[in-house]
């Protein structure tokens, strides 16, 4: 076993972690989550429990 197919069990590894979080990210379910954290900055402080 040579650096190269380190490097290459690397790059495997990397793209199946990539694919996997690209596939969470696009889950339906998440899409409340995601529209929610969206929302986020325009929100007003007395709704966030902020204080002024």
């Amino acid at each position: 076993m040579d650096i190269n197919d380190l490097r290459s069990g690397v790059t495997v590894v990397s793209l199946v972690l990539f694919l996997g979080i690209a596939a969470w990210a696009w889950q339906r379910t998440r899409k409340s989550d995601f529209d929610a954290a969206a929302r986020l900055p325009f929100a007003d402080e007395d709704h966030r429990g902020e204080r002024t």
